[in-house]
C-alpha cells in the first residue's frame, strides 16, 4: 500500500472515531527516536481521542519487555528487536512497516573544534587523539558504532576513553558538558541543543538503523494499534519524523 493509500485509511480511522470507544494504546519504541514521540503523541492524542502510553527502550530492553509477558498493543521499534526469535513470536505474523531510518555520526560540543572524520583514515586518527569518546553500546545502534570501531581497527587503541552510557540522552549530555570529547551515535541523538554535528560517518562505514512497526500478536487494540501505524505514514508524521532529521520509510 503506498503513502497516499495509508494516509486515507488514517483520515477513514480518524472519521470514525467519535463512533468507537477511545484506546488506550501501550507502545514498544526505540529510545533513539524520543524527540520524534514528543511531537508525534500529542497530536496523534488530539486528532484520535486515543491515548498513548509509550516504552522507552534500548534494543535489549525492548526484547526483554516484549518477551516479559506484560501486556503491549504495538511495537515502533529497530529491526534487530523482530529478529530476536523470542521477541518476534509477541508481534502479529507478516510484514511489517518500516516507519524511520538514520544513519551514525559523530558530535562535539557546541563551540568545539571539529575534527576531520570525512574519510574512514581521518575518522581513525580523530578517534584516536580524542581524550574520550562517549556511545551507547548496548543498543543496535551503539552495536554498530563498535563494529565500526574494530573495522578501523581502533577498539584496543580507544577502549580506556569510551564512556559507555545507558540511554541516548545520557550520549548528549556528556558531550554537552564536556565529559566526552566526541560523541559516536544516531545521527538524530546528536543534533541536540549543546552539541554541534561534525557530520556523519563515511560512506564506507555507514550503517543505518531501521525503525519498523508492526501490532502485538495478543492485544484488544488491534484496529487502534493499526490506524497508529498508518499516522506514521501520513504527511503530518513524515513531516515531523524529518524535522528530526530522520529519513522516513
Amino acid at each position: 500500500m503506498n503513502t497516499l493509500s495509508i494516509a486515507a485509511t488514517f483520515v477513514l480511522a480518524l472519521a470514525m472515531a467519535p463512533a468507537a470507544r477511545a484506546a488506550e494504546l501501550r507502545v514498544l519504541a526505540g529510545g533513539a527516536m524520543t524527540s520524534v514521540w514528543a511531537d508525534l503523541q500529542p497530536k496523534y492524542e488530539q486528532a484520535s481521542g486515543h491515548k498513548l502510553e509509550i516504552f522507552f527502550g534500548t534494543t535489549p530492553n525492548l526484547i526483554k519487555e516484549a518477551t516479559s509477558g506484560k501486556v503491549f498493543d504495538l511495537g515502533i521499534v529497530p529491526v534487530e528487536v523482530m529478529q530476536d526469535a523470542a521477541a518476534r513470536a509477541r508481534f502479529a505474523a507478516g510484514a511489517t512497516i518500516d516507519v524511520a531510518r538514520v544513519g551514525l555520526g559523530v558530535a562535539v560540543r557546541a563551540g568545539a573544534a571539529k575534527p576531520d572524520i570525512t574519510t574512514p583514515d581521518a575518522l581513525k586518527a580523530s578517534l584516536i587523539r580524542a581524550q574520550s569518546i562517549a556511545t551507547l553500546p548496548a543498543s543496535a545502534a551503539g552495536a554498530q558504532v563498535m563494529k565500526t570501531f574494530e573495522r578501523l581497527g581502533v577498539s584496543d587503541a580507544i577502549k580506556g576513553k569510551l564512556q559507555a552510557k545507558a540511554a541516548p540522552a545520557e550520549v548528549v549530555q556528556a558531550v554537552a558538558k564536556g565529559e566526552a570529547e566526541l560523541g559516536v551515535f544516531l545521527l538524530n541523538v546528536l543534533t541536540a541543543p549543546g552539541l554541534d554535528v561534525v557530520g556523519p560517518l563515511p560512506a564506507e562505514l555507514q550503517q543505518e538503523i531501521v525503525f519498523t512497526a508492526a501490532p502485538a500478536l495478543v492485544t484488544t487494540q488491534a484496529e487502534a494499534a493499526k490506524a497508529l501505524i498508518a499516522y506514521l505514514r501520513s504527511p503530518e508524521a513524515i513531516a515531523i519524523i524529518k524535522a528530526k532529521g530522520m529519513t522516513p520509510g
